[in-house]
């Protein structure tokens, strides 16, 4: 087949090598005229790594990554470690492979190197798909230029905005959710001795959390900081706020979070908004993956593994079937319990990281705090059902 997929970020290209491996050719269509910086940290779970390791990427992307030493819950003021659970030597022996910390620039390059090497130019920049036309033999992507490129598969990987999502099923209607995210990256070498653990540490505290890890071999302190609020703001990555309105949200917590908020040279204002359930994810020869069709918020650090998962059944679900719309329909089938359980686990986990109350407080992170000191393979195997799942295992209910 020739796959075209609108979108080149963590999904669009995981998909364009997972085809190509197949035996596809591909053609990503990216909006952006280059890549670049956008974006901040990542946490890739073993069950994102077990794909790039079937893809043989998957040391590319451990190159610039950092591997945490544990997962932890702390308070946000005060810093009182709650939990902690192993990463670094726990990871590949309990979930079978690494867990990593990277840059998001990093990964979409990794990413866009090994496809380049496999198939030259198979990534187009500046080209914005903005519609589709299709018949029973073939898809045509339209792009905003007027110029128009055909295949036999098209791949909507163009994010929360889809426009591939739109013409399918109409305009979206996003939910605010009542948060808004801080993101920050700094240098470590200018925290000193306020410096994030080395570790996926979650911050809890009364109606705000935060999350910090290090990324770029550990060079780089990563930072998302929620808060709750009243009024909704633009839905984008790129919207700043004030430093002053950060430390204010953040008062009184942790010098590691005062520190990252007051050296950050940009600080990001990011409205979470939530969506409900599509009615379907494909179209013919058109089909969603990642946040285009099931958008996560972050608080279960998922959302860019869920789309590497997607890329990966789908590539195989589409090259095992002659029928290419009955393919599309199992795909969704396979992945859509899933992804589902997932978002609503990280809907859970906004309202876990924000208690406030001394005795909800207790309630909620005593157990926590027991099952970290007495029961520590209870604690990891919370985990399982995410890190263990391995879709490249495709013999059976894996998908």
């Amino acid at each position: 087949m020739h796959v075209l997929i609108s979108g080149g970020g963590i999904g669009g290209l995981t998909a364009a090598l997972a085809f190509q491996k197949l035996g596809h050719q591909v053609t990503v269509l990216e909006q952006s005229p280059f890549l670049d910086e956008v974006g901040a940290g990542l946490q890739i779970s073993p069950n994102g790594m077990r794909v790039f390791e079937a893809l043989g990427v998957s040391a590319r992307v451990e190159k610039d990554a950092f591997r945490p030493r544990a997962q932890e819950l702390r308070f946000g003021k005060g810093g009182g470690r709650i939990l902690s659970i192993p990463l670094r030597d726990a990871s590949r022996a309990r979930w079978g492979a690494e867990y990593l910390h990277v840059h998001r620039a990093d990964l979409v390059q990794a990413l866009a190197s090994a496809l380049d090497d496999r198939q030259a130019n198979a990534v187009q920049f500046g080209r914005r798909v903005v519609s589709y036309v299709q018949s029973a033999a073939a898809v045509t992507a339209q792009l905003d230029d007027a110029t128009s490129i055909s295949g036999d598969l098209l791949v909507g990987a163009d994010g929360i905005h889809s426009a591939i999502r739109a013409q399918m099923l109409g305009p979206d209607k996003p939910r605010f959710t009542g948060h808004v995210a801080w993101r920050a990256v700094v240098p470590v070498s200018e925290l000193g001795a306020d410096a994030p653990p080395e570790s996926a540490c979650v911050w809890v505290g009364a109606k705000r959390h935060a999350v910090t890890y290090r990324l770029r071999r550990g060079s780089l302190a990563n930072l998302v900081a929620v808060v709750e609020s009243k009024e909704p703001e633009a839905e984008s990555w790129t919207t700043t706020g004030s430093r002053e309105k950060a430390l204010k949200d953040f008062r009184r917590w942790s010098p590691v979070i005062q520190a990252i908020l007051t050296k950050a040279p940009v600080l990001n204002r990011w409205a979470l908004f939530d969506r409900m359930a599509l009615d379907k994810w494909s179209d013919g020869r058109v089909v969603l993956l990642g946040d285009a069709c099931h958008p996560m918020l972050p608080f279960l650090a998922q959302g860019a593994v869920m789309a590497i998962e997607d890329a990966y059944v789908l590539a195989q679900l589409a090259s095992k079937k002659p029928d290419l719309p009955s393919a599309l329909t199992t795909y969704e089938s396979a992945r859509k319990p899933r992804t589902s359980r997932v978002q609503e686990g990280a809907r859970r986990n906004a309202s876990l990281f924000h208690r406030g109350d001394p005795f909800t407080q207790l309630a909620t992170y005593g157990p926590i705090w027991m099952a970290g000191q007495f029961l520590p393979s209870f604690a990891h195997g919370q985990y399982d059902w995410i890190y263990a799942h391995d879709v490249t295992d495709m013999s059976g209910t894996h998908t």
